[in-house]
């Protein structure tokens, strides 16, 4: 069998070579109990899928209801695999492919939003740079000294990535990020 057609074990390998991997953004609302995480976690690693962002917590204290949002890649059909996989899993109450809803009402991506702590080291002239960068940036000193500061910047992931790669000629040490939040425009829940 030629290399290239092998199964690699992954869900990824039986779509068709014509279709085109796309990220989307899942909102999955589970009971907030012990071992949830791990199994929805479980599914994607279970079969190969990957995912590129995830955050998680309680939303909905008196229900104890959690949300987990989890950014992954695939084409459409391994997505919709996905979804209806997770919808399976028993403590999960909904599943709800952010990115499909936003392009059904006409909009690009549903809002995404992440956080970032960005530690830089520098002196002299590197130092005042990364703080005029980080002021155009928009983003916050939350510690300082002599020796290094350390930003919060919170916004869409492409500012974030675009921050961290110009704050590393001027001596970036550490990136700590929470993963996307998201969610849908409109007066509707989800």
């Amino acid at each position: 069998m030629n290399a290239q057609l092998q199964p690699t074990g992954s869900a990824y390998f039986i779509a068709s070579e014509t279709e085109k991997p796309v990220t989307h953004t899942l909102s999955v609302l589970v009971d907030n109990e012990p071992g949830v995480l791990a199994r929805v976690i479980g599914l994607f690693s279970g079969r190969g899928y990957n995912i590129d962002s995830l955050t998680v917590s309680e939303t909905e204290h008196e229900k104890h209801l959690s949300r987990i949002t989890i950014v992954t890649r695939g084409t459409p059909h391994v997505l919709e695999q996905i979804r209806h996989q997770l919808e399976r899993i028993v403590p999960v109450h909904r599943v709800v492919d952010l990115s499909v809803v936003a392009q059904e009402r006409g909009q690009d991506r549903p809002l995404e939003r992440e956080l970032a702590m960005v530690k830089v080291s520098g002196t002299g002239d590197d130092r005042v740079e990364a703080l005029r960068l980080a002021d155009a940036f928009r983003a916050q000193v939350i510690d300082a000294n002599t020796e290094h500061f350390i930003f919060e910047i919170t916004g869409r992931v492409s500012k974030i990535e675009q921050f961290i790669a110009i704050m590393k000629p001027l001596g970036l040490v550490e990136v700590c990020r929470t993963g996307v939040a998201a969610m849908n425009r409109g007066p509707e829940g989800m």
